[in-house]
């Protein structure tokens, strides 16, 4: 995994607890993908690869205390993020797991 210091934007919640699957986390060693960047993705609200809708929900999760949800690919690989309501954890895992 990398060990550059990942930029962190204010983050908009509270990731909890963090956890990845073993399956997520053989495919971030893999590709050399530092955990941290997608959680600072998914925190600082960057879903554009999210459709507007789901967005929208998140938007919305940020209120209302909902669940929220983040995609994102890297290298024809794609990685969900999942914070619970409660926001007492966050998971990374791969699609095919949820």
């Amino acid at each position: 995994m990398t060990t550059e210091t990942t930029k962190q934007a204010e983050p908009l919640f509270e990731l909890g607890h963090t956890l990845a699957t073993p399956a997520a986390l053989s495919k971030m060693i893999s590709l050399d993908i530092n955990p941290a960047t997608l959680l600072n993705r998914h925190t600082s609200g960057d879903w554009q690869e999210m459709d507007e809708e789901d967005q929208e929900s998140n938007r919305d999760a940020l209120i209302n205390g909902e669940r929220i949800f983040s995609a994102y690919t890297c290298e024809n690989i794609k990685f969900w993020v999942i914070t619970e309501a409660d926001r007492s954890s966050t998971t990374i895992l791969l699609p095919e797991e949820y």
